[in-house]
């Protein structure tokens, strides 16, 4: 398979093999070479011996061959008209960068002109510094904090919890009336059994039906989802477990039943910390509905009635808050313009999530992802960070992202906070079933990036498989509009990539289990600050035009842990 034209100018530093039997007197042209994006199998499959002495692409394009040539053979300088190797071609810089070579000077050559006066004040033109890509300088453009909103979180920290006959929180102590589980039980009519117990940080080896959400406690005080005043409770969390009447785990693809100090990784921004309290609810629905909408969201709708109740005692709460955090969202003008893009589950069942609820990481007043179409729908900072997600997907358990995660998502914190990018909002889209419906949101957001003017993005998924061709597709309609593009997702052994684009040249693995499996413990391979911080390295990098090594063909930790030396560095 030949070379495209299209794609020739990434590959002329590959070695040069022709792709068919050519004779004597050819001048070469892309259409005589082998594609090196297939190199590696035919390599692996002895059909290719790559010579030392091989010339690249750009070496020999445009050269006259003298002698016959096989297929698959390489293109050495004895085969060529002339000696030795051609002259190396210029190195081509990407649009918007400059020649690192001619970065210190401006070059004027003026033979003869009278009366002209130049004048170029200091510091007037953007300079990368390509050998520091964490280093991205704009000093041509002003630069101004612009705060749009402010958000304040609360912090009400709890040291016990304690199941009542009323709710309170007072010096600590969180009371839960256990009158709310029949409440509970009655919110609808799929759910048939409600149940609640304390589980304590030192009482983790408890066996644990499938883990199907890890929800923070969290209430409206003033404003709205996004700014205002947010309380939060620290120290403890809310587990929801689930089955159907006949003892079927309420989960897709892998569930984590088991013993909760086997099954779960502490600490992880979806996960409870090792020192959290988690109150767990374990609720049973109705024969069959597990794998429908209905009977996942009967669930969360049963643990929200008792989340709820606490939501309204920390609204009125005369407690001395512990701590507070401030968020804002800011436009950092003169700063590169980048977005964040949340692939999230939507192909029905029980793959669905609750944008934009009325309470903090609630489930009313909120809209499906599903129902609305898994369109792109533009979200800011503050209102992710706010509880503007809840999860009601139940995919592999490793992967999966829990309400938890998004309250905390560490690649929001970390854009946020980044002094040299502007981070303009977190766009969440929908990961439909059927293809047609993949192609239709894919474009709309290729349509909405368009429209936003940006000069960089990073995209993120959750799970593998099926959801992989969106994935694709929306890194595509991205990198298509010539906007820097960086990925995240697992991958590894088990979830390696079944479609790809040339777009997808910046990745980050998620994986985190040494086999690289779908390991079935709650979190293990989901977005950690580790990840964010190799994920905007990279966009740095990529956006300021150094090239990216190509992947191991296989999955290795050791490329993990070389980038994230280099982040620490």
């Amino acid at each position: 398979m030949s070379i495209s034209k299209e794609t020739v100018k990434s590959h002329l530093k590959d070695p040069a093999i022709f792709c068919c039997q050519r004779k004597k007197g050819l001048v070469i042209s892309e259409a005589d070479l082998e594609d090196p994006a297939i190199f590696p199998d035919l390599v692996e499959s002895q059909l290719l011996t790559l010579s030392d002495d091989g010339l690249t692409i750009g070496e020999v394009l445009g050269k006259t061959l003298k002698v016959d040539a096989e297929a698959l053979t390489p293109i050495t300088s004895t085969m060529l008209e002339g000696t030795g190797k051609a002259e190396e071609p210029a190195k081509a810089v990407p649009a918007g960068t400059w020649n690192h070579e001619d970065s210190k000077m401006i070059h004027l050559s003026i033979d003869e002109l009278k009366g002209l006066r130049i004048d170029i004040p200091a510091g007037a033109f953007p300079v990368l510094d390509l050998a520091k890509p964490e280093k991205l300088e704009t000093a041509a453009l002003p630069q101004e904090d612009k705060i749009i909103r402010t958000l304040v979180q609360k912090v009400y920290k709890v040291k016990e919890v304690m199941i009542s006959d009323h709710t309170s929180l007072k010096d600590g102590s969180l009371c839960i009336d256990q009158g709310l589980i029949e409440q509970a039980k009655a919110c609808n009519p799929l759910v048939k059994s409600v149940e609640m117990d304390i589980i304590t940080p030192d009482h983790h080896h408890v066996f644990t039906n499938t883990i199907m959400d890890i929800i923070p406690i969290a209430a409206k005080v003033s404003g709205k989802l996004g700014e205002g005043e947010t309380a939060v409770i620290n120290g403890a969390v809310f587990c929801l477990t689930g089955l159907d009447e006949s003892g079927v785990q309420i989960h897709e693809f892998g569930s984590c039943e088991g013993y909760i100090d086997e099954k779960v990784a502490f600490g992880r921004p979806g996960c409870p910390d090792e020192q959290d309290i988690m109150i767990r609810i374990n609720v049973v629905i109705q024969e069959g509905t597990g794998m429908e909408r209905r009977g996942p969201f009967a669930a969360h709708c049963a643990c929200d009635v008792l989340i709820q109740a606490i939501r309204e005692v920390l609204k009125t709460t005369a407690e001395p808050a512990a701590s507070q955090e401030i968020h804002h969202d800011v436009r950092k003008s003169g700063r590169p313009r980048v977005v964040l893009v949340k692939e999230i589950m939507g192909q029905g069942a029980m793959h669905d999530n609750i944008l934009c609820p009325a309470e903090p990481a609630g489930v009313h007043g909120g809209r499906k992802n599903v129902d609305l179409g898994n369109v792109p729908v533009m979200l800011s900072p503050n209102e992710v960070l706010d509880g503007g997600i809840h999860a009601l997907t139940c995919i592999g358990p490793a992967t999966k992202e829990m309400t938890r995660h998004y309250f905390r998502e560490p690649l929001v914190h970390a854009l946020s906070k980044d002094r040299e990018l502007d981070l303009v909002g977190v766009v969440f889209i929908g990961s439909p079933q059927v293809n047609d419906e993949k192609l239709y949101v894919s474009e709309r957001l290729g349509a909405l990036v368009e429209a936003m003017a940006l000069d960089g993005a990073i995209v993120t998924t959750e799970g593998f498989g099926n959801n992989h061709i969106d994935f694709a597709a929306n890194i595509a309609e991205i990198g298509s509009r010539g906007i820097p593009v960086v990925g995240v997702t697992f991958s590894a052994y088990q979830g390696q990539l079944v479609v790809g684009n040339k777009y997808m040249d910046a990745m980050i693995e998620l994986n985190k289990d040494p086999q690289g499996f779908e390991n079935e413990v709650l979190g293990c391979s989901s977005i950690c600050p580790e990840d964010a911080h190799r994920a905007i390295l990279m966009l740095k990098t990529k956006m300021s035009g150094i090239p990216i090594e190509a992947p191991n063909r296989k999955w290795s930790q050791s490329v993990i842990d070389s980038n994230q030396k280099l982040v620490r560095q």
